[in-house]
């Protein structure tokens, strides 16, 4: 049994690596503004780096989706695996469209990450693959759910990303846009924190079987609501809690030079709340 075990993980290995390639190819076909080699090795672009482990990483979730979950018998699992994995691919680089118009509209992003190497940029972009892939993961998980509702959720996740990026802006006393263009790097990690807060909350609302578009929209909704009203709760919080007699606004953009830990506080507040929240939920 244990043999047989092996061999049928073997398999889904061989296969996850594969769309794993293919979703490399695709994403260096649809970066030809820019030499990626040419960034990484020759130049040291840091803010490249960043935004690229971003979406490998939320390209392992996404495809990892297809994976996980009570096996139906090898062929139709890997079925499945061939009409999914190749869809989670399609839809990190299309969130990638999405999430550059609209997440960080304020700017150019090629610009800020290539001529600027802008690291703040790079983290935020980062976070945003990431914050597609657990929506994708969740998306793709469970029973009587398909292509459609796969997409469906996908879409719903995207907008509430783009929502959250809204609020998280109307929240802070600074202009999240124009502190991440001036290279405020604190300022990129603590909103990039928002971000894969918010899609780790929807992960957990799109996740399990589908039971009807009315029932699971509900939760969605639901889950949706409660992580945008989750943001002002943890900031607030977090100068309580983790920051006493400190603000985060004035540790991370009213001051010379930004306190980049206030950043990763602000982050790990975001994050790890979302778990709690998943957890107890």
């Amino acid at each position: 049994m244990i043999w047989q075990d092996l061999m049928v993980s073997g398999i889904f290995l061989v296969c996850f690596y594969v769309l794993f390639f293919i979703g490399k190819l695709v994403y260096d076909w649809t970066t030809p503004s820019y030499n990626i080699r040419e960034e990484l090795v020759e130049k040291d672009n840091t803010a490249v780096a960043v935004a690229m482990v971003g979406y490998y990483f939320g390209l392992v979730l996404s495809i990892g989706g297809t994976m996980v979950g009570d096996s139906h018998g090898l062929m139709e699992d890997l079925i499945d695996v061939m009409i999914f994995g190749p869809l989670s691919i399609l839809l990190m680089n299309l969130s990638r469209k999405v999430n550059d118009k609209l997440i960080l509209r304020g700017f150019s992003i090629r610009k800020e990450m290539v001529e600027d190497q802008n690291v703040g940029t790079g983290v935020v972009v980062c976070a945003s693959y990431i914050a597609t892939g657990l929506v994708i993961y969740g998306a793709s998980q469970g029973e009587l759910g398909n292509v459609w509702t796969t997409v469906a959720f996908w879409l719903l996740g995207q907008i509430v990303l783009v929502i959250g990026g809204l609020v998280y802006n109307g929240i802070t006393s600074y202009d999240v846009h124009s502190e991440i263009e001036r290279d405020n790097v604190a300022a990129g990690v603590g909103f990039a924190g928002a971000l894969v807060g918010l899609g780790n909350i929807v992960r957990h609302a799109v996740s399990g079987d589908f039971i009807s578009w009315a029932m699971d929209l509900q939760t969605f909704a639901i889950f949706a609501v409660l992580g945008l009203v989750l943001l002002p709760i943890v900031r607030v919080a977090t100068d309580v809690v983790l920051l006493p007699g400190r603000k985060l606004s004035d540790e991370i953009a009213n001051q010379e030079h930004p306190n980049l830990g206030a950043g990763f506080i602000e982050a790990f507040s975001y994050i790890g709340a979302s778990f709690l929240i998943v957890w107890t939920m």
